[in-house]
């Protein structure tokens, strides 16, 4: 009865560490959107310095991170839907991170190319941590 009581548990801390990490996400998704959508000559200046900007593409992205942000809500209720999220989320973040790596020198100021290469290595690990929660039996 003791390792019931245990595996239960440990079941329920994992649901509720992946349960924190899936509103973290979510909310970092969503801050993006909100950002980029209301405000994108700010976010050019103060994170995404890489050559000209483009307001309305900007925008256009914003509309990416807003609805991965809803779904990754959806997904603390609808379990079915952890696993494909997360894995698209893992390599989406994995290739936008590489893609900064390749770039990491191309941003004004210099140090934003490595803060931004950090930022989102942890956001991919972050992905990558859920996945492996959400993908346990």
């Amino acid at each position: 009865m003791q390792t019931v009581d245990r595996v239960a548990a440990s079941a329920g801390a994992q649901e509720g560490r992946l349960r924190f990490v899936l509103i973290n996400l979510a909310f970092a998704q969503l801050t993006l959107g909100v950002v980029l959508a209301i405000a994108p000559g700010f976010f050019f200046d103060t994170i995404a310095d890489y050559g000209t900007q483009n307001d309305h593409f900007l925008r256009d992205i914003s509309t990416f991170y807003l609805a991965f942000g809803v779904v990754l809500l959806a997904a603390l209720e609808r379990v079915s839907w952890r696993v494909p999220l997360l894995a698209f989320g893992a390599l989406q973040y994995g290739l936008h991170t590489l893609n900064h790596l390749l770039d990491i020198g191309e941003a004004d100021p210099g140090w934003l190319g490595p803060f931004n290469f950090i930022s989102l290595l942890l956001l991919t690990a972050g992905f990558v941590y859920a996945l492996r929660i959400s993908a346990r039996p």
